[in-house]
């Protein structure tokens, strides 16, 4: 199973959006939200290029970006394609 990791914050519904798709999916993801946690954002910035906005999504090392790309995926059906071995 690949590691999801969704990097979000506080009344975000981008981020619910985002989180609302993978759990339809039945995608098992670890979420961190920025807002509280300031090691997690500084982490999320490192791995996204300094990427600011929530959520950034990453499978794996694959950084998806926010939830325009993971649903432009999703519509795309390039979503399934990523969680193939």
């Amino acid at each position: 199973m690949k590691k999801v990791v969704i990097y979000t914050g506080d009344l975000c519904i981008h981020c619910d959006w985002a989180i609302k798709l993978l759990k339809r999916k039945k995608i098992e993801f670890t979420e961190y939200n920025v807002a509280k946690d300031s090691s997690k954002r500084e982490e999320m910035f490192k791995k996204s290029n300094g990427a600011k906005t929530v959520p950034q999504i990453f499978i794996e090392d694959f950084h998806v970006g926010g939830n325009v790309e993971l649903q432009t995926l999703e519509r795309q059906g390039k979503l399934d394609q990523l969680f193939k071995d």
